[in-house]
C-alpha cells in the first residue's frame, strides 16, 4: 500500500488527548513532514505527549478549536485532518450550549476550512453512541441512530452527516470512525462508560472491595486505544471515502466479567460488592460488527481484554507510584 502520510502535513485536533496522542505516535514512523496539534488541554495533557513533544516535526498549539484564526492557520497548507477534539458525553449533558459550540459548530468550521484549503481527506472521530440501544447485536453500521438519547450521540451523528453533505457538495473526502468503548493508558478518568475501571483500580490500590451498581449484566465492547489509533491510520491510507466504520473488539463483556479480568490481572483476592443501581442506563448492551472495517480498511483488533487490562493497570500504578500489596 502506498504511504500517503510520507512527507505530508497533518493536523490533529485534540492531539494531546487520550486517543489523539496515540494516533500521533502511529503517524510519526510513517514520516510525515509536519504534524500540527491543536489542544486546549482540558481533556488532554502534556504528559500524553511526552513521547513526541520534542520531535522536530511536531508543532503544538495550546488553544481551542473555537478560535477560528488558530483553526484556519492549522488547516491551511495541510494535506490531512484528524478531527478528534470533543467534549465528554457527560459534559455535553451538563452544558449543552458549550456542547453545541464544540460538537456542532466547530466541526462545521473544520469542514468549511478543509474545503477552502483543499484538504485531501478528513478522518472524523465518531462514536457508537450514535446507535443508543442498537437494534441488532453484533451491531452493523446500517443500524439506525434513532434510539440515541444523548446530546453527545446526536452531535456525533451531526458530524457524520455534515461531512457526508460536504462530500456531495464540495468533494471533500472523509471517513467517520464509530469507536465503541475505548480504554487504555492515558484514558479519561471520568468518562461515562470507562470511569468504573479507574474506580476499581482505586479500590485495588486501597484494598477495598470494588462496588458494582446493579447486577453487573450491562455489557460493553471494549476496544484498546492502540487498536483505535491503528484504525485511524488505516482509514487515512485506504482508498475509501464517504463511509462510517464501527471500531470495536467484537467481544461483549459484562461489568461483572470486566471486574473479574481486572482483579485477575492484578492478582487481587478482593470480591465485588453489589449495590442497587442508582441510575437507569438506556444502553444495556454494546457489541460491534466490524466486518466492514475488516474488508475495506483491513482493520483487525490485536489487543485482548486481558492484555489491555494489564497495560492499563501498569500505567495506573506507575502514574500513582503505587505497589499493590495483599
Amino acid at each position: 500500500m502506498q504511504n500517503k502520510i510520507k512527507d505530508s502535513r497533518i493536523l490533529v485536533t485534540g492531539g494531546a488527548g487520550f486517543i489523539g496522542s496515540y494516533v500521533i505516535e502511529e503517524l510519526i514512523p510513517l514520516q510525515p513532514k509536519k504534524i500540527i496539534i491543536i489542544d486546549n488541554l482540558v481533556r488532554g495533557g502534556l504528559a500524553n505527549m511526552k513521547n513526541f513533544i520534542n520531535n522536530p516535526i511536531v508543532e503544538f498549539h495550546h488553544g481551542d478549536i473555537r478560535d477560528l484564526e488558530l483553526l484556519e492557520n492549522g488547516i491551511a497548507g495541510t494535506d490531512y485532518v484528524f478531527h478528534m477534539a470533543a467534549l465528554r458525553i457527560n459534559s455535553c449533558a451538563a452544558n449543552p450550549r458549550e456542547g453545541f459550540e464544540v460538537m456542532l459548530k466547530s466541526p462545521f468550521e473544520v469542514a468549511t476550512l478543509c474545503v477552502k484549503h483543499k484538504v485531501k481527506k478528513v478522518i472524523y472521530s465518531s462514536s457508537a453512541s450514535v446507535y443508543g440501544l442498537a437494534q441488532h447485536f453484533p451491531t452493523p453500521e446500517t443500524d439506525n441512530p434513532y434510539n440515541n438519547q444523548t446530546f453527545y450521540g446526536a452531535a456525533k451523528m451531526w458530524g457524520e452527516q455534515l461531512f457526508r453533505s460536504f462530500k456531495f457538495m464540495y468533494g471533500l473526502d472523509y471517513v467517520a470512525l464509530r469507536y465503541f468503548n475505548a480504554y487504555g493508558p492515558r484514558m479519561d478518568t471520568d468518562g461515562k462508560y470507562t470511569e468504573v475501571m479507574i474506580k476499581w483500580l482505586d479500590c485495588i490500590r486501597d484494598g477495598k472491595n470494588p462496588v458494582i451498581f446493579g447486577d453487573g449484566s450491562t455489557t460493553m465492547d471494549f476496544v484498546y486505544v492502540r487498536d483505535i489509533a491503528k484504525s485511524n491510520i488505516a482509514a487515512l491510507q485506504a482508498d475509501v471515502t464517504d463511509e462510517a466504520f464501527n471500531i470495536g473488539n467484537c467481544e461483549e463483556t459484562s461489568l461483572k466479567e470486566l471486574l473479574e479480568v481486572l482483579l485477575k490481572v492484578n492478582h487481587s483476592s478482593l470480591r465485588p460488592e453489589f449495590r442497587e443501581g442508582n441510575s437507569i442506563n438506556p444502553v444495556s448492551r454494546r457489541l460491534a460488527d466490524i466486518s466492514k472495517a475488516k474488508e475495506l480498511l483491513k482493520f483487525i483488533p490485536t489487543i485482548s481484554l486481558d492484555q489491555g487490562m494489564k497495560e492499563l493497570s501498569a500505567w495506573y500504578f506507575e502514574k500513582n507510584k503505587i505497589t499493590v500489596t495483599e
